[in-house]
Parts: structure tokens; sequence; C-alpha cells
């Protein structure tokens, strides 16, 4: 079966920044696309980022505003999302999340067939 784990979440002040790594596992498993989700205190999961297998296309929830990074490892089934400048908005549980094929938008959670247990950030002002 295929595991998906997080790690990298803590607390920080704002202004701070935070790389968040999350690797995929299983037999035979290659994640042609992994992506980061969020869920805020009080809301509901929401889409962060999303990358393909050879990091030549990367999403963003909007527009961006350029204070995050998404990126694919070199490893097979490892991604990392940078985060800078970070707001007390920003603290949320953040999911890593990862799946083999491209059956649904891949900015959407229903894409995604594999997901991590989150990892806490928490940005104090």
């Amino acid at each position: 079966q295929v595991q998906v784990q997080e790690s990298g979440g803590g607390l920080v002040q704002a202004g701070d920044s935070l790389r968040l790594s999350c690797a995929a596992s299983g037999p035979s498993f290659s994640a042609i696309y992994m992506a980061w989700f969020r869920q805020r205190p009080g809301e509901e999961r929401e889409f962060v980022s999303a990358i393909n297998d050879k990091g030549t296309s990367t999403f963003y929830r909007g527009s961006g505003d350029g204070r995050i990074i998404i990126s694919r490892g070199n490893s097979e089934n490892t991604v990392f999302l940078q985060m800078n400048r970070l707001k007390p908005k920003d603290t949320a549980v953040y999911y890593c999340a990862a799946t083999a094929d491209v059956k649904r938008p891949v900015t959407t959670a229903d894409a995604y067939a594999y997901w991590g247990r989150g990892t806490q950030v928490t940005v104090s002002s």
C-alpha cells in the first residue's frame, strides 16, 4: 500500500519561514502529481499548491502571493513546500497528497488517492 508522510511543521513567529517536506512510498508507486492542502481552524480543507513529476508544471491557490514555492525532490515521490514571510492566517494543518494518475483537476482534493496525516503549522503574531 502507499503511505504518505509530511514533516517540517512547527511554531514560528510572523515573518519567519518554514520548509515542509513530504514523501510517498509504496511498491511500484510513482506520483505523477503531488500537492499540498491545508485546513485552518474552523474552516474546511483548501488547496495550496500542486506540482507534476518533472517539476515543470506548478499550481498555486488563486494567482499566488509569492510567499510559497513548491518543488519536487530529487528522490522519487518527494515534494517540498517553502513558505516565507508567514502570517498568522497561515496557521493550519498542512496535508500532503499524491496521485499516480490524472482523472480530476489537480487543484481539487478528489484528484488524490493518497494522503498524509498532516503537519501542524502555527504562526504567532
